[in-house]
């Protein structure tokens, strides 16, 4: 197994390059403090480079038959398979998270791409009749362009093969502004991608802050499409300055998603599911678990369990704790800064947790207690306002909030009043109560008896306002992102036969 990289670069045209302008950023383990190397600080020169080569290989790329861009994907699924000790041993490093987490996160990485490869040979358009006499009508997909994928740090390998996988199936060039805190695992893939054959120049990595290299990138009149994944404040400046030149943007924005517990429920399953929804991957994940809404006739019962069950999680990133640090030391402030607000203004209140781990075992490291609040029963938007700073700000870490409420009416009242629309989770035995919440309840994704994350590669993935744009990723439905629909009409002369 390879240490980690003392240098982290840029892949541009299939291999490494330093940044132009010869500075670097630290990259320090989540976990302990520990500097792992020094990563290249990417400036608009070597965005502008590896945009060139984008642009110059995806007419090649584009020429490639789709039979044979799907067995390059397929070769580097395979390569993930045969080295997907290696690169969990990096998304280990580069996050803080175990081992355990970080071998499930790639083998979902690799069943992405396969189903990714298997969609290349079910690349369908349709044959259809035409008004006109003696003339026949086709669709077949063709690719966008040169491709901006900017990509979050909570499951590197996972995000970038997302995006990746199926932008290269449709024929586009790609150029991925990795993320800062997980530099390496796109140069990592890109290694990968060379291996099964992809040709130089078809992905591309920049290194760098987002107010240097992503920004340049988004402004770049030479792109054709943008896929970000990340905060909503950045993907509305991206809407706002690329949408003026009609790009293709898909945003996967931020989420505060609400996990319903109903009267009827299943306790013990409904406060497991909810712990790992609310506290799994330290929180970090856009369908995390922020919003536990609870019936009053079972609440303070179920209050009882979750906390029993919250105290009880082993916080560290080995195989047998069950969260590890949140990325680093200002996202770890800017949660703790929050609560030190909310603290103040005593809505929400604070029912566990909420400080730094500093103890031995955590020294250095950016460790957060798991972190429970608590509001006042909420009796629907007749009676109350429910517009706290917790419910306005995604925390993106392991923090959540819970909230009383009568009935199903109120909590799918509850579960609307937000600027989010993501995912949501409801628990009931109830066929009717389940079906009425799946009508009404407005958000992208809805898991029933579950957790609110677990999104699977097949299916599409997105959220409605302030959680995104409309677009979908994965599933079928990203190759309508990636790829453009061209009608074909062909008429013939039944005389010249």
């Amino acid at each position: 197994m390879r240490k980690y990289p003392k240098n982290v670069s840029h892949w541009i045209d299939g291999k490494e390059l330093p940044s132009k302008s010869g500075l670097f950023i630290e990259k320090v383990n989540p976990a302990d403090g520990v500097v792992l190397g020094q990563v290249a600080s990417g400036k608009k020169e070597d965005v502008a480079e590896a945009v060139n080569k984008a642009s110059e290989k995806f007419i090649e790329w584009n020429g490639t038959s789709i039979i044979e861009r799907a067995d390059i994907l397929r070769k580097a699924a395979l390569s993930i398979i045969e080295r997907k000790e290696e690169i969990a041993e990096v998304v280990h490093l580069e996050t803080g998270k175990s081992m355990k987490e970080a071998l499930a996160e790639v083998n979902g990485a690799i069943e992405l791409g396969f189903f990714m490869a298997g969609e290349g040979r079910r690349f369908y358009g349709k044959t259809t009749s035409s008004a006109m006499e003696n003339r026949m009508a086709y669709t077949i997909r063709q690719p966008v362009g040169v491709c901006a994928l900017i990509v979050p740090f909570n499951t590197p390998i996972a995000n970038v093969v997302w995006k990746a996988f199926p932008a290269l199936l449709c024929g586009n060039a790609v150029v991925l502004k990795a993320a800062s805190y997980t530099p390496y695992t796109p140069i990592w893939f890109a290694k990968i991608l060379k291996e099964a054959g992809l040709p130089a120049g078809v992905f591309n990595v920049v290194q760098g802050r987002g107010e240097e290299v992503g920004c340049t990138l988004v402004e770049d009149s030479r792109i054709d499409l943008i896929s970000f994944t990340g905060s909503t404040e950045t993907g509305r400046y991206i809407q706002s300055t690329a949408g003026s030149r009609l790009v293709k943007i898909s945003l996967e924005l931020g989420g505060k998603n609400p996990l319903i517990v109903c009267d009827d429920a299943d306790l013990e399953e409904a406060v497991n599911f909810a712990v790992l929804s609310a506290f799994s991957n330290a929180g970090q994940r856009c369908s995390s678990g922020s919003r536990i809404i609870v019936f009053e006739k079972v609440y303070e019962k179920f209050k009882k369990l979750f906390l029993d069950k919250t105290k009880k999680l082993k916080v560290g990133s080995s195989d047998n704790d069950d969260l590890g640090p949140v990325i680093n030391q200002r996202q770890l402030n800017n949660i703790l800064d929050c609560l030190e607000e909310i603290e103040k203004k005593k809505e929400p209140r604070l029912l566990y947790g909420g400080y730094r781990l500093t103890s031995k075992e955590y020294k250095d490291g950016y460790y957060l207690s798991p972190t429970i609040l608590e509001t006042k029963k909420f009796n629907g938007l007749n009676h109350q306002t429910i517009d706290t700073l917790y419910d306005q700000t995604e925390l993106f870490g392991p923090v959540t909030c819970l909230y009383k409420v009568k009935d199903l009416k109120a909590a799918i009242e509850l579960t609307n009043n937000s600027p989010y629309g993501l995912t949501a989770a409801i628990h009931s035995r109830s066929h009717d109560r389940i079906q009425y919440f799946i009508q009404h309840a407005r958000m992208g994704v809805i898991s029933v008896n579950g957790p609110t994350y677990g999104s699977e590669p097949h299916l599409p993935f997105g959220g409605l306002r302030s959680s995104g744009s409309g677009w979908r990723e994965p599933g079928t439905e990203a190759l309508d992102f990636y790829s453009e629909w061209k009608t074909i009409y062909i008429k013939h002369d039944p005389s010249k036969i």
